[in-house]
């Protein structure tokens, strides 16, 4: 799974970002989340081993900037080099997840045409007025391949209506011991949507604070996503 992360560094931007495990982090390591710098893995998907071919085998699926959003506005002097090394390497598949959708049309290149084939593009939404004011705008882009992301899913929504043109939607709870409680009723609740509208569906991760048949349960955050896992509840 290789992680491409060409600038570091996020700034809060929506309530699904309050317990964010990259300010966490980078806290420990007495790093300022609220910078953003280019970093030296900027131009991975190019590199080159000692024999001449890339570092980044083909064939595989890259996750772009996952320790900051693609879309945030201090990176717009260096993305359009992102996306030429994108549009370099065909035969890679770029996924990376924004809280800023409505800046996309704003952040794509001259030859974005319809979508490029090997970008996918997951709209995160954590709550009813995220999800309606994110995917109305996301459901009319023009991406090739979209995914929803409810992560940290820390309310009931209903999404329906934006599934005609999704190819996955992926739910998760919130990790942080002052996490807002996740549901499996909503869990369940989007699972049932997608199943009507025939999208793939996962369950990532269990929330910190998990309420289950009305009882909540307080889990390590080392086994949230095992505990996704053995409900089986994958479309």
């Amino acid at each position: 799974m290789p992680m491409w992360n060409p600038w570091r560094g996020c700034q809060k931007y929506s309530e699904g970002c309050r317990y964010c495990y990259i300010h966490k982090g980078n806290s420990k390591r007495g790093i300022d989340t609220g910078i953003i710098v280019r970093t030296d893995n900027f131009d991975a998907p190019i590199k080159e081993n000692k024999s001449g071919g890339y570092k980044i085998k083909s064939g595989q699926t890259v996750y772009l900037c996952f320790s900051s959003d693609f879309l945030i506005e201090q990176a717009d002097n260096w993305r359009a080099e992102c996306w030429a090394m994108i549009k370099a390497r065909p035969d890679l598949h770029f996924l990376f997840l924004t809280k800023r959708i409505d800046r996309f049309m704003n952040c794509i290149p001259e030859d974005w045409g319809d979508g490029y084939d090997n970008v996918t593009v997951g709209c995160t939404v954590e709550n009813k007025r995220q999800a309606d004011y994110r995917l109305q705008i996301f459901s009319d882009l023009p991406i090739k391949h979209k995914n929803i992301i409810c992560q940290p899913l820390i309310e009931k929504i209903d999404i329906e209506q934006y599934l005609k043109v999704v190819e996955l939607v992926v739910v998760g709870g919130e990790s942080d011991k002052n996490a807002r409680p996740l549901d499996y009723d909503w869990v369940l609740d989007i699972r049932e949507q997608c199943r009507r509208q025939g999208v793939r569906f996962r369950f990532r991760q269990c929330g910190t604070h998990f309420i289950k048949d009305q009882k909540q349960y307080t889990l390590p955050v080392s086994k949230l996503c095992a505990q996704a896992r053995k409900a089986d509840i994958d479309l």
